[in-house]
């Protein structure tokens, strides 16, 4: 056989090729195959030593990897699913430390006053909404904020309005419109006619009917007065409670938030949870906290630890206690009294010597505690609380006991948070 340029340059070729066959085909599996790869996106990993990658690999709820599309190309399996991003972004999911869960899904089922830009507008709101409703039908609200309004109402009493132009457009059903930080409610005739609310009520520990000069309650109701209302709604369809839930889930998983802190719920919704977690109707991650009296705590706390239950979407380690409101009705619980209410400090909530009771048994429980805490009084009582049960297991290092929102502190408190080992849980939406 003559060897020519030729001949041997198709020989090579040959070669080259079926080398390539030969190496596509007997592609070993890579040593971890992952189930899912995206490829060809931005990955934001929150990680300085790898801040951003070009694709991911994951298997199971693990992140193998994250790198360039060739690296991660070498996770791909027989069964990966993999998913071109085509340029897109991809983070972690959220993780919110403090949401009211059931109350994300009962705001799914009432009127959205988020939004509005005054009173008149509410009023309006409400005037369609009687229009459709039947006689006697209780009508359900949340979200305004008098602050974001671009006006006071005319009639108003410290800025709030009085219920008069709402009880014009609904005389025959009752209204209960909550604030947006859930501290106040502001109320209709009718729901404080069917409440027996009178000008001689009077106001609950913990509590106040807003009143006007004559004494007159003008509709809004701060705080623990808000239990008052309650004659509102008897006899009113109440929400199907596990509907409320799915509600809630499929909103924050709408937003990517995968994990939230629910911020106080009581065993019965820990316990429907707990079936919905079971059943597989749960997507998001809950981290719940206790929030029921006393005696049940006593008789049931030590029952409902849980610790990544179902898949780690469901756990349950910490109770729920409240020392005041909020700053926007007027209810943080202040050193001092308020500038633009001088006749008020706030309002103490839950009495010290509860909450003090409540860390007793979190702490017999090997629960953490979570305070809700705005004013610089209720700030201050709640680390003396903290501290105190602290020091009776000196042994116990590792509490991570919380202040929920730490809002607003005296100077001299802020470095107890650090002295004791208290984790200061706080919110953004309070930088105003």
């Amino acid at each position: 056989m003559t060897w020519s340029f030729q001949t041997h340059s198709r020989l090579i070729c040959a070669l080259f090729v079926l080398s390539a066959v030969l190496t596509l085909g007997c592609r070993p599996e890579p040593e971890i195959p992952a189930d899912l790869v995206l490829l060809d996106g931005k990955v934001v990993t929150v990680d300085d030593n790898v801040p951003e990658g070009q694709a991911i690999a994951m298997k199971g709820d693990t992140i193998l990897a994250v790198g360039s599309n060739r690296e991660i190309r070498a996770y791909v399996g027989a069964e990966t699913e993999v998913i071109d991003l085509d340029g897109s972004l991809a983070i972690p999911g959220f993780i919110d430390s403090h949401v009211h869960f059931t109350g994300i899904g009962q705001s799914k089922m009432q009127l959205n006053l988020m939004d509005v830009s005054n009173w008149e507008e509410i009023v309006s709101m409400v005037e369609a909404v009687v229009g459709d409703a039947s006689t006697g039908e209780l009508i359900r609200g949340r979200g305004w904020h008098q602050e974001k309004w671009d006006h006071t109402p005319e009639d108003n009493v410290d800025g709030l309005p009085t219920h008069h132009s709402l009880s014009a457009v609904s005389p025959n059903n009752p209204v209960v419109l909550r604030h947006a930080s859930g501290h106040a409610s502001f109320a209709n005739a009718k729901a404080m006619e069917m409440s027996n609310i009178t000008a001689r009520t009077p106001d609950p520990a913990g509590g106040e009917i807003v009143r006007d000069a004559n004494g007159e309650p003008i509709g809004a109701f701060r705080e623990t007065a808000q239990r008052l209302l309650g004659g509102a709604s008897e006899g009113a369809e109440q929400p199907d409670p596990r509907r409320i839930i799915e509600l809630a889930n499929e909103e924050v998983i709408s937003k990517g938030i995968t994990t939230v802190h629910d911020a106080g719920s009581p065993f019965e919704t820990v316990d429907m949870i707990k079936e919905m977690v079971d059943a597989g109707e749960i997507d998001v991650r809950l981290w719940v906290m206790i929030r029921d009296s006393n005696e049940r705590l006593a008789q049931q706390l030590s029952d409902y630890w849980m610790l990544g239950y179902g898949d780690n979407h469901l756990t349950v380690r910490a109770v729920k206690r409240t020392l005041d409101g909020a700053l926007g009705p007027h209810g943080a619980w202040l050193l001092e009294p308020y500038e633009d209410l001088p006749t008020s400090s706030g309002l103490n909530t839950g009495t010290v010597a509860s909450v003090t009771e409540s860390a007793r048994l979190a702490a017999l429980n090997g629960f953490q505690l979570a305070i809700h805490a705005i004013g610089d009084r209720a700030n201050r009582e709640s680390l003396d609380i903290m501290e105190q049960t602290y020091s009776l297991y000196p042994d116990r290092t590792d509490w991570r006991w919380r202040i929920e929102h730490s809002q607003h502190l005296h100077l001299d408190d802020i470095p107890r948070f650090a002295q004791i080992g208290v984790i200061p849980s706080m919110q953004g939406i309070h930088c105003t």
